[in-house]
């Protein structure tokens, strides 16, 4: 999986920072590499526990009842 031995990366520090940024390269760039641009055309509308939609009045309820806590 790693082409060089496990006990040489750790030998030294820019080796084993070298190792640890391209780990993180490699997820940043496998959790970004679906393409986003339509993700706010493809939203949509905010649903409750049963999946009905949820209207102004159900969300004036839910402001009122955590205001009261």
């Amino acid at each position: 999986m790693i082409p060089i031995k496990h006990s040489t990366i750790f030998k030294s520090r820019w080796w084993a920072l070298l190792w640890a940024a391209g780990i993180i390269w490699f997820a940043y760039d496998f959790a970004a590499s679906g393409d986003s641009s339509n993700a706010s055309v493809n939203a949509e509308a905010p649903t409750d526990a049963t999946g009905a939609p949820v209207t102004n009045e159900d969300e004036r309820k839910l402001a009122a009842a955590l205001n009261g806590f």
